[in-house]
């Protein structure tokens, strides 16, 4: 029978949220380190060794999977080679759905992966929910953690404009409730949080709560690129990461919707919370 519930990127910040929330019984971890994954979950989680370059991973990662949580490697840019061919795996496998982890305002932008990956899907005629997030919180305390601990800076290509973030324990929420229930096939979901803030007001409140300046420095797009290549990003993640900032500058992020609220009952959790929840990873 198939019963099985597919996360892949496991161990990331979503992953193993998603994962500490689905029933053990059901759901399968996937991602390229097995031991990180037995670290998270335990010796008695279903855990698979998994790698979109790698197709000989996908047959064990896919018996007796019913639905899917996709999540695409901040490292993959190129979809026809690396998600594509897994996601024909998919449907050959008869997986009755693809819950895909897009972004905020994704159909507005063709250049970026998440776009490709959504028509993909679209293509073969699959079972979907795409959930369109905002960006997360935890993009501060991951990505940009070294420059604001170390440096007490924010730098991000956004100018002035607002973001409504939004923590990824809300995405895993809403996730888990996608994956676990019916009646969400074919269904697109835009995820945010209740507010949106422009870096300077980010800025603020982690200088409130942390009980440090942390300012936020507006670089030009060129500057960023220069200093993500000199801090040895590759190019595919700094284009990437450059598109999805320039999105953010031109307006395109900020709007707020109710689908967290929704979907989970209740209110998304504030910004302030956020950074006081994780304030160990900036001090």
């Amino acid at each position: 029978m198939k019963n099985k519930i597919l996360v892949t990127g496991a161990t990331g910040n979503v992953g193993s949220e998603i994962m500490r929330l689905l029933p053990i019984e059901n759901a399968r971890a996937a991602d390229i380190n097995m031991e990180r994954m037995r670290t998270l979950f335990g010796a008695d989680a279903d855990c698979v060794t998994f790698d979109f370059a790698r197709p000989e991973t996908y047959t064990a990662a896919l018996t007796d999977v019913s639905r899917i949580f996709l999540l695409r490697p901040p490292s993959i840019s190129d979809v026809p080679k690396y998600i594509e061919p897994f996601l024909d795996a998919a449907k050959s496998a008869g997986v009755e759905l693809i819950v895909f982890l897009s972004i905020q305002g994704v159909e507005n932008n063709r250049f970026v992966p998440h776009y490709k990956i959504e028509q993909a899907i679209l293509a073969r005629d699959m079972p979907y929910t795409f959930l369109r997030c905002g960006f997360f919180m935890q993009n501060l305390s991951t990505t940009h953690r070294a420059e604001i601990r170390e440096r007490g800076v924010i730098d991000v290509p956004a100018g002035k404009s607002k973001t409504s973030f939004i923590d990824v324990r809300d995405i895993a929420a809403v996730t888990a409730k996608v994956l676990a229930e019916d009646g969400h096939r074919n269904r697109i979901y835009t995820l945010t949080g209740s507010d949106a803030l422009d870096y300077f007001a980010v800025a603020g409140i982690m200088t409130d709560v942390l009980g440090k300046p942390i300012r936020y420095t507006n670089p030009s797009i060129p500057s960023f690129v220069y200093h993500q290549r000199q801090q040895g990003r590759d190019w595919g993640m700094t284009l990437v990461m450059t598109m999805l900032y320039t999105i953010t500058r031109f307006g395109n992020a900020s709007s707020v919707t109710t689908d967290v609220a929704r979907l989970t009952g209740r209110t998304p959790i504030p910004f302030r919370q956020f950074v006081t929840d994780y304030r160990e990873a900036w001090v």
